[in-house]
């Protein structure tokens, strides 16, 4: 017996035998072919945002169809401003995201957001002018609103089309009380 535990022969018949349980293992464990992407409800995230900015936030009034919300949060931009992120996997299983601050310079906040500062035309979105920006080698396109007190962008892998779903889905809240 104790020929066999040593030396080469030993090793490779131990090697053989786990590498059998880890077939069987394999063979045996339950796969499912079925998409599971996190659903996140942002409700909390945007009302929370809401009581903490001085401007009235947008929020998609109800999410394209297909759509999954999977991420929302609340980050700190330059100069104090606090910014929204709302993450989805769209109907395609691309990715999209809105996110607005007040973050001053507009422009500086924007060309972050979309990783870009050339504008590469325009896009109408529910009767309103939304600029288009894209920056090829992260294959990313990123509409830009910039309002008087707020900047809305929406970006991601996402298409222009599915974009300007996303876009056109956003509602202004109510104006926080002074």
């Amino acid at each position: 017996m104790q020929r066999f535990t040593e030396g080469l022969h030993g090793y490779v018949v131990a090697v053989l035998v786990c590498l059998a349980g880890v077939g069987l293992f394999l063979l045996i464990t339950p796969r499912g072919d079925v998409e599971h992407i996190p659903r996140r409800d942002y409700s909390i995230t945007v009302a929370n945002f809401s009581r903490t900015v001085p401007y009235a936030v947008w929020s998609p009034a109800q999410d394209p169809e297909g759509w999954i919300p999977n991420s929302s949060r609340v980050a700190q931009g330059d100069n104090g401003a606090q910014v929204l992120h709302i993450g989805y996997a769209t109907a395609a299983r691309e990715h999209a995201m809105f996110i607005q601050s007040d973050e001053k310079p507009a422009a500086g906040f924007a060309n972050r957001m979309a990783n870009s500062d050339k504008s590469v035309g325009t896009q109408q979105v529910g009767g309103q002018t939304w600029e288009r920006r894209f920056r090829e080698d992260k294959k990313q396109r990123t509409l830009v609103r910039v309002l008087p007190d707020v900047t809305l962008v929406v970006t991601g892998t996402a298409d222009w089309t599915e974009l300007g779903r996303l876009a056109a889905a956003l509602r202004e809240g109510p104006k926080p009380a002074t």
